[in-house]
């Protein structure tokens, strides 16, 4: 009986230790290395990839934001700050319905067909207003000019980047909300044009949040 006992004792005591030892190594030490490591090499990303304008953290270059005006009376969709670029459409985005004690927004896909009625009549009227909000007078985009990230969303609702094919089209129109050059705006665009990876992976793109805070440096100069 008091070997049984014994037994279990040591049993249970050796099993404590290594609890211990495991809950100390994966639960403390580990972190700590792997997030030393990644604040030495890769402080940027560790940090959540934060984008700074005067001093503040304003956003991140991983996450898309909206430029909108305020809410007018009556209205449940806000109408697009057109002195600022306009990123992709966010048609993906949800809000909590569960916990309604915070306002969360929810990002996701629209998981709609590529033959859906509604996906087909909203990528039409995102069109139609690309088109209007980027025609200026002297300058008229067409049909043909639109690229398909101006109309459609991305799988997260929240892509940070355009293509520089529609950043190129909103040129003009910043321009003109603005008072500069279309120059100044193009050098702007081509500025913060981002290769493709290694060269050859992905495409192009230009991520909105860090134009629109040079456009604003810019405008603040002039």
């Amino acid at each position: 009986m008091n070997n049984s006992v014994t037994n279990t004792a040591r049993l249970l005591g050796a099993g404590l230790r290594a609890l211990l030892v495991l809950t100390l190594v994966t639960g403390v030490i580990y972190p700590l290395v792997v997030t030393g490591i990644a604040q030495g090499i890769f402080p940027g990303k560790a940090n959540g990839s934060e984008i700074k304008s005067d001093g503040k953290v304003v956003g991140s270059s991983l996450i898309g934001q909206s430029y909108n005006l305020p809410l007018k009376k009556g209205q449940e969709t806000p109408d697009p700050d057109l002195k600022w670029f306009q990123g992709r459409p966010q048609n993906g985005l949800g809000t909590n319905s569960v916990n309604t004690q915070y306002s969360l927004i929810l990002s996701g896909a629209t998981n709609l067909s590529a033959d859906s009625k509604v996906l087909l009549q909203q990528v039409k009227d995102a069109k139609a207003a690309v088109i209007k909000d980027n025609s200026v007078p002297g300058y008229t985009v067409k049909a043909s000019q639109v690229p398909a990230d101006a109309v459609t969303s991305s799988g997260s609702g929240l892509d940070p980047n355009i293509s520089p094919a529609y950043a190129d089209l909103q040129v003009h129109r910043i321009a003109e909300k603005n008072g500069l050059s279309v120059a100044q705006v193009q050098k702007l665009v081509d500025e913060h044009t981002d290769g493709r990876t290694l060269g050859f992976i992905g495409e192009p793109t230009v991520n909105v949040l860090e134009l629109n805070i040079a456009l604003k440096s810019l405008v603040t100069k002039s």
